[in-house]
């Protein structure tokens, strides 16, 4: 693994943000979910494609927070712009869980 310097992570922006559309994306090649997560004033509302069919439904991902890299240059998936970068990691069978904050905390709070 590269080591990298505080200078090149304090580059990243990892937001935390609230889920507050989630819908099915069925022009994905991989199974996946159109998501509007809620960034608070300074961001407001961006978009991201996210492959977590396995283990959340859309229903249930309405008011989950969520960590996001908001930095990154927006991607064309398909028909759907992805603004952001979704976070989560993959369980035993690869399947994506969400990273996200233990409690509540504004939206938009940078990781720090």
């Amino acid at each position: 693994m590269a080591e990298i310097s505080y200078d090149d992570f304090e580059k990243v922006e990892i937001r935390v943000g609230t889920i507050v559309e989630a819908e099915e994306f069925p022009q994905a090649r991989k199974p996946a979910y159109k998501l509007k997560i809620d960034f608070g004033a300074e961001i407001g509302v961006r978009r991201s494609s996210a492959q977590i069919t396995v283990h959340y439904t859309p229903d249930g991902l309405i008011g989950r927070q969520v960590l996001a890299v908001v930095n990154f240059p927006p991607r064309q998936i398909g028909p759907f712009r992805s603004e952001v970068l979704t976070l989560g990691f993959a369980d035993d069978a690869g399947a994506i869980v969400l990273a996200g904050v233990e409690r509540p905390v504004p939206n938009g709070q940078r990781m720090i």
